[in-house]
């Protein structure tokens, strides 16, 4: 089963032959290899360039682990370049080469050489990118399966894709299984196996117990704000283990750098300006994280704001967790403050959403709950409430715009309704 991923390709196609180094980014088996490998040489060679000229080198296999040391691959690219025409040079997990940007920093030298590197840990990328490709390096994201992606490579109707989507996540592998079994047995498989390993032998971590319990924690809390600190307590009340709030910043940071999670910061909205203390905490891929609890806190309104979260990732927006305070009186006539939140503060350039993820909302309750944070935003940005099922998008006498999962999930581009 080939699942086109048309977004990433056209990502690919605009980068070509400017000269950078392209970064393909993103959590191991999210189909990185499979993009450019497959999809992306494919339409090379549809479109004029000669197989020979197509130069492929997979990193993390024992097939070319000689390739690995920095000289060896050197000398192989550029006795494989055997005259002026354009060559495409494709190396898949840069980071097991030592001294891996010497490499490319000096293949860029070769002027008909066009590079493109994959990698699965963002220390080298986010930060190395800038400083070690000295501004050549131009950075593409890839994500596990959109909702769209993977729709669109199932038969079933939409209620059971879904279901199926909100159980095991968007991994390319778990698409092409048949049985629940294979699916819950791969997850959990590579998340102690691939994903952690990896974590623990790239950064020297000693205890693997405290690690495995911070997962479990960030697991169980997705969407609900938290930090270190907190966690830290927890630890210490209800496992009496000594787990500092430092060490637990850096163990979170390394899940990050493995594109395992990611962070949402808080946005004071009317003051216009980031504020510290909580953060939310999202899976990469909601199915590694329903394997990580065994499948058993499958709670739809978490899960479906996680799969909100990652869609405006994988759409290129910005996304934060709003604050905005509220002001009022109580029974008794006495002034009252409080703070409201709002799931999603989403930047892209000059644009601006804010967005309320609401799995039910049939209930008058849950309607005033949802649209006081939006009530008292003071600005006029687009105010949108994603809620759970198939309902078409509409707007209320207030103007904000509800829209049901379905149509946002599979409309590129429904925010602009």
């Amino acid at each position: 089963m080939e699942i086109e991923r048309n977004g990433y390709l056209q990502q690919l196609i605009l980068r070509k032959d400017n000269g950078m180094i392209k970064v393909i980014t993103g959590i191991r088996r999210c189909g990185k290899s499979f993009l450019l490998f497959q999809i992306f040489k494919k339409y090379l060679l549809k479109n004029g360039v000669d197989e020979g000229h197509v130069i492929e080198i997979a990193l993390d296999g024992i097939a070319n682990e000689e390739l690995r040391d920095p000289k060896i691959c050197y000398q192989y690219v550029k006795t494989a370049v055997k005259d002026d025409e354009r060559y495409y040079l494709l190396l898949d997990e840069i980071q097991f080469m030592p001294r891996f940007e010497e490499v490319l920093n000096s293949l860029l030298r070769i002027s008909n050489i066009d590079i493109y590197v994959t990698g699965s840990n963002s220390r080298f990328l986010s930060s190395d990118i800038v400083t070690e490709f000295r501004g050549r390096g131009d950075e593409i994201r890839v994500y596990p399966l959109s909702f769209a992606e993977f729709y669109s490579a199932c038969d079933g109707e939409y209620e059971d894709v879904w279901n199926d989507y909100m159980i095991y996540g968007g991994l390319p592998q778990v698409a092409g299984f048949h049985t629940e079994r294979q699916k819950a047995e791969y997850l959990k498989n590579i998340f102690t196996n691939v994903y952690l390993k990896d974590v623990v032998e790239r950064n020297g971590i000693q205890s693997m117990d405290d690690l495995n319990t911070l997962v479990d924690i960030l697991a169980s809390v997705i969407g609900a704000p938290t930090n270190p600190t907190r966690i830290s307590n927890t630890f210490a009340s209800e496992r009496q283990i000594s787990y500092t709030n430092k060490t637990i910043s850096k163990h979170i940071d390394y899940l990050e750098e493995a594109f395992l999670i990611s962070k949402s910061n808080r946005y004071d909205i009317k003051g216009r300006k980031y504020v510290g203390a909580n953060l939310k905490y999202y899976f990469t891929d909601v199915g590694l994280r329903n394997a990580r609890l065994n499948f058993r806190q499958q709670e739809p309104t978490h899960i479906m704001e996680n799969i909100v979260y990652n869609e405006l990732l994988i759409r290129g927006y910005n996304v934060d967790t709003g604050i905005v305070d509220m002001y009022g009186k109580n029974k008794e006539g006495k002034r009252i403050h409080r703070q409201l939140e709002v799931d999603f503060v989403v930047n892209q350039g000059s644009q601006r959403y804010y967005i309320q993820a609401a799995y039910d909302m049939t209930s008058k309750e849950k309607q005033s709950q949802e649209f006081r944070s939006l009530r008292n935003i003071p600005d006029s940005f687009k105010k949108i409430v994603i809620v759970g099922g198939t309902a078409k998008p509409w707007r209320n006498e207030e103007g904000f715009v509800i829209m049901g999962m379905k149509y946002f999930l599979l409309k590129p581009d429904s925010l602009e309704f």
